[in-house]
């Protein structure tokens, strides 16, 4: 609901409140409920329809009303200060902090000035502070609940940066480091073949530049989104239908390279089919630079809540990478765990080779 409306309603709200004592039925002893008594009643409800533009003014509006209808007229009393009390409420709640002071140091000497008109009497001085500093204290709550909503809607926001800017930073590694691992291949093939075998130097050649013009497609991609006028902040991305052309730039770098699928395959999430390619790129990208490989298995298994994705090489295993684990599975298991999954690795079929499992949740 827009502002403007509530404090409308707010309004009206009080009005019709403030109106009871107007309509029920009252004896002959009681001051009489005048048409002039119900305006000037009115008049000091209808500044809150201005609550939030200028707090402090429409608590000294109401007020003086208030004041002027204990003086001039002898009217129906109200059984609390319904709009003062609105009005203290938004002052404590949306005011800065030197409006707040002014309120509280006017607002004291006013009350006892109200009670000494009306009943002069001590319990009315000591109720009427009391809700005055209820409505206060309910403000005060009210302003420190939305600034820790604020701060908090800040360190998200910050935190979203954060992560968006790790996204990308991921992404850009990915692209990088898998195409300059397989140019680095390439090229360094180029030189023996030339001599030996021409037409495998000019498709090594081929495939080196069919790698570089990819990555700076997917580059481009993820600098667009930079842009102050990208309308997808996320995409687009990379999807499962790409990886037969991943797979085929990569047995471009010599090795033998087969892909499969299990389960009945249907549509991913767009984020899930990103991730899907990042992974298989990565696992690739990991074979190629440290496996010493001559073929590689990729195979995805569609399960009805599950992903698997299994990358199982014939190159020289675990040994070779170290404690370290060369073959890349940090960024793994990050995307993994970003979607309910896990990944694991270790020796292939037979304790030969090396082999990546990751496993994405990604539901019916």
């Amino acid at each position: 609901m827009p502002p403007s409306a509530s404090d409308l309603g707010i309004t009206l709200l009080v009005q019709l409140a403030v109106t009871m004592p107007f309509v029920v039925p009252r004896g002959p002893e009681l001051p009489p409920a005048t048409w002039s008594a119900y305006a000037v009643t009115t008049l000091g409800v209808l500044p809150l329809v201005w609550r939030r533009r200028a707090p402090l003014s429409v608590l000294c509006a109401i007020s003086f009303a208030g004041l002027g209808y204990r003086l001039a007229l002898d009217g129906p009393g109200q059984p609390l200060p319904y709009a003062p009390l609105v009005a203290v409420y938004t002052v404590a709640a949306l005011s800065p902090r030197r409006a707040r002071i002014a309120m509280m140091v006017l607002a004291v000497p006013l009350i006892a000035v109200g009670v000494a008109v009306n009943t002069g009497e001590v319990r009315e001085l000591l109720f009427t502070l009391i809700v005055f500093f209820g409505a206060c204290t309910l403000g005060t709550l009210t302003r420190t609940r939305q600034a820790y909503a604020a701060a908090a809607e800040r360190r998200a926001a910050e935190q979203a940066v954060v992560r968006e800017r790790a996204r990308i930073a991921r992404e850009m590694h990915d692209v990088l480091s898998h195409s300059v691992a397989l140019m680095v291949v390439q090229a360094e093939a180029g030189p023996v073949a030339v001599r030996t075998d021409p037409d495998r130097a000019e498709a090594a050649f081929d495939a080196i530049s069919e790698t570089g013009r990819e990555a700076m497609v997917q580059l481009r991609r993820m600098l667009g989104v930079l842009r102050e006028d990208a309308g997808d902040p996320r995409g687009p991305q990379p999807v499962v239908a790409e990886l037969p052309a991943l797979l085929e730039r990569v047995s471009g770098s010599g090795l033998a390279v087969s892909y499969d699928t299990t389960g009945v395959v249907r549509p991913l999430p767009l984020d899930t089919e990103a991730t899907v390619y990042r992974v298989v790129q990565e696992a690739l990208t990991n074979v190629v630079k440290h496996a010493a490989a001559d073929r590689v298995a990729v195979r995805l298994d569609y399960g009805r809540e599950t992903l698997g994705i299994t990358v199982t090489d014939d190159g020289r295993g675990p040994a070779a990478s170290g404690p370290g684990g060369g073959h890349g599975l940090i960024g793994l298991r990050e995307r993994a765990a970003a979607h309910g999954g896990t990944a694991r690795t270790g020796p292939g079929p037979g304790g030969k080779g090396f082999e990546v499992v990751v496993t994405l949740g990604v539901g019916q």
